[in-house]
């Protein structure tokens, strides 16, 4: 029986042909000892490459097959399957029951409580009036219920997000003496929040949420928590004038600056006695998962007490400040208040697009967490549309840009949620507390929000992440240090900067200089592995074997293609100088990781085949991909270096080039 190998038209040739395309008449000996069957390489399906690049694009947008329910359904039945699919509530409504309604009311009242003193805090961080806060817990909560896909996501404002918004706006406005045109900024910035957010989900753009890696949003989350919590100490300690800059050394310049005239020991006695509370119930939940509902009640305590000490012994006449007014009722009408001309119409795009893709990670990482953690799937491409859109509805209700909360996400989990009704009825409270229970805030001392905010924001800073990624990868931990160290010196911009810069640069590095192995065969076995893994295998005399690890594009093939030379360069000198032979024949480039080529990638291979003649060694292929065979056929490579020279697997490679040597190893 014959050697199966490629002839011109893709069937068997002869054993002959395999002599005729040695490089010189030394590889003839091998030639005849070769094994007598050798499998072929299958050819993908002829494709017209406007096919392929449809199913390419297809795969990348549209990778869960988002039409696939509506297939083989009338029209009628199509429509509702669309509105089902905007509104997801008109589903599970329909299947709602008391006992899901049990757990979705306590779930509500105990994120209710924990969000309300939480939301006046967060306000202040964004400068902010403190009733801006409960209105964006009020109207995008509502909307969420009605058009997001996650069960367990509580929305409302997060410390990020207004920390990062109250930044970038207080460099356009100053928050006090500039108040209505920040205000009108603020909503310009969240309508564009919003249209970002739900643009990405309509072009199903998801994946590029994806490019800030998980390594520099852990060191970026822990450099503006730590950022937050300095911010505060202006409360905390009674300091009246503060610095506006965020980073560490103007805040700890502002601080100790003011120790002799700004500080107030009555503000801080409250700050540091009900921080030491808050604390202490979050220890007792994290030791006791059945308390969940003491550190989520804990925050609405000390406000209630707090504000009661200070109008029973008048403390806000001994200097300590007070929130004095918020306004009372629910949101009024912002729609003509968003700059949709003018110079500071780019301001709020600019300022919005970076608020909306941070408020966007946050809330798809929280979403995929719980969905992991309750086994359903989370739409991630819906999730950016029902974000988006209550967003845009909340920018015309003086809301500012709202997200998940993980602490009450956290929370609303453990309560026991069972539906997005659970946001519907903490913004049923929130609706109260606005209509009728604000003006009794007006005694709640600035100290206790101070503490509030830094007992939430002390659970971003995660240190086991951190050195998971420090064992893991430690370019991963350049990228995670990277963002950290850029919040805390410089600012909430330039870390979020040096986080994305980072995160392209990892991906960019890993394109551009793909791994490359050296491989050997086991002993007594047909396989061959990366000799620095598998010590035990041995190198085939007179061939070379190396696996390249990746696709081989225009942004790295001259980089493989040198690589490559520098193996059978290094490999030559060592034979040399410890003067081993037989020299190197064959030169077989392990494909199998190779998902993809393109015309810089072949071009490439066409001058390494040309290098390798003038060496007199024989380029050989081994287990190209589908893809991979397709190009190369269409580019004539395959006749440029012979059919006969591409295998199906390196054992097979080496038997059929020389046999011999791989009878010796």
């Amino acid at each position: 029986m014959g050697n199966p190998v490629y002839d011109e038209a893709g069937g068997a040739g002869k054993e002959s042909d395999i002599a005729r395309a040695t490089p010189s008449r030394r590889h003839s000996s091998a030639d005849q000892n070769a094994p007598s069957a050798v499998h072929k390489v299958g050819f993908p399906p002829k494709k017209k490459l406007t096919r392929e690049f449809t199913e390419t694009l297809k795969e990348t947008l549209f990778s869960d097959d988002p039409l696939r329910p509506y297939k083989d359904q009338p029209k009628s039945r199509k429509l509702a399957l669309g509105i089902q699919s905007l509104f997801p509530i008109l589903r599970w409504g329909r299947e709602y029951n008391l006992n899901k309604f049990k757990g979705d009311i306590i779930s509500g009242l105990t994120i209710a409580s924990l969000c309300i003193p939480q939301d006046i805090g967060y306000a202040k961080l964004a400068n902010l009036d403190p009733q801006y806060g409960l209105y964006s817990s009020f109207v995008p909560p509502l909307i969420y219920a009605m058009m997001g896909s996650s069960r367990d996501i509580a929305i409302g404002p997060v410390a990020v997000v207004s920390l990062l918004l109250g930044t970038l706006l207080q460099n356009e406005f100053d928050p006090i003496k500039d108040k209505v045109r920040y205000q009108r900024l603020a909503f310009t910035a969240t309508f564009f929040a919003g249209v970002t957010q739900a643009l990405l989900g309509c072009l199903r753009l998801g994946f590029l949420v994806d490019f800030l890696s998980h390594a520099a949003i852990v060191g970026f989350m822990a450099g503006t928590a730590i950022t937050i919590a300095l911010q505060q100490l202006k409360g905390f300690l009674g300091i009246q004038k503060f610095t506006k800059k965020t980073d560490i050394v103007s805040v700890m310049k502002s601080v100790f600056g003011s120790v002799h005239h700004g500080w107030n020991w009555q503000t801080i006695l409250i700050g540091a006695s009900f921080l030491a509370f808050l604390l202490f119930t979050k220890y007792i939940g994290k030791k006791r998962k059945n308390l969940f509902w003491v550190p989520a009640i804990a925050p609405l305590i000390s406000v209630v007490l707090a504000t009661l000490f200070v109008y029973v012994t008048h403390a806000e006449k001994h200097g300590v400040q007070i929130v004095n007014h918020i306004k009372k009722g629910v949101n009024p009408s912002s729609a003509g208040e968003i700059y949709f001309t003018g110079s500071n119409l780019a301001k709020g795009i600019r300022i919005g697009v970076v608020a909306g893709m941070i408020a966007l990670t946050e809330a798809i990482a929280i979403g995929r967490t719980f969905a992991a953690m309750k086994d359903y799937q989370l739409d991630g491409n819906k999730e950016m549309v029902a974000l988006g859109t209550m967003n845009i509805v909340g920018s015309l209700t003086s809301c500012y840009v709202a997200t998940g909360s993980f602490s009450r996400s956290a929370v609303n989990y453990m309560a026991g949620c069972q539906t997005a009704a659970s946001n519907i009825i903490m913004s049923a409270v929130v609706f109260l507390t606005l209509e009728l229970i604000t003006p009794l805030f007006k005694y709640t001392p600035n100290a206790i929000l101070s503490s509030i905010i830094i007992s939430a924001v002390v659970g971003l800073i995660d240190f086991e992440a951190a050195l998971l990624i420090w064992k893991i990868d430690k370019l991963d931990f350049v990228a995670c240090m990277g963002a950290f160290f850029g919040v805390v010196f410089a600012s909430v911009e330039i870390g979020l900067l040096i986080a994305v810069s980072i995160s392209f640069a990892k991906i960019l590095l890993q394109v551009t200089r793909p791994r490359t192995a050296l491989l050997g065969n086991l002993p007594r076995t047909k396989i061959y592995r990366n000799i620095e893994q598998y010590p035990e295998a041995t190198k085939v005399p007179g061939v070379l074997i190396v696996r390249v690890d990746s696709a081989i594009y225009f942004s790295n093939s001259n980089y493989v293609k040198e690589r490559i030379l520098r193996w059978l360069r290094d490999e030559e000198e060592e034979k040399h100088e410890a003067k081993l032979l037989p020299r190197i024949d064959f030169l077989i480039v392990e494909m199998s990781p190779v998902t993809d080529i393109d015309t810089s990638g072949i071009h490439a291979l066409e001058e390494l085949h040309r290098t390798l003649q003038k060496r007199d060694v024989k380029l050989v292929l081994a287990n190209p991909g589908p893809v991979v065979m397709e190009k190369l056929s269409a580019s004539d490579f395959m006749e440029l270096i012979g059919h006969d020279m591409i295998f199906l697997t390196v054992d097979e490679a080496v038997m059929t080039c020389a046999p011999k040597s791989r009878e010796d190893v």
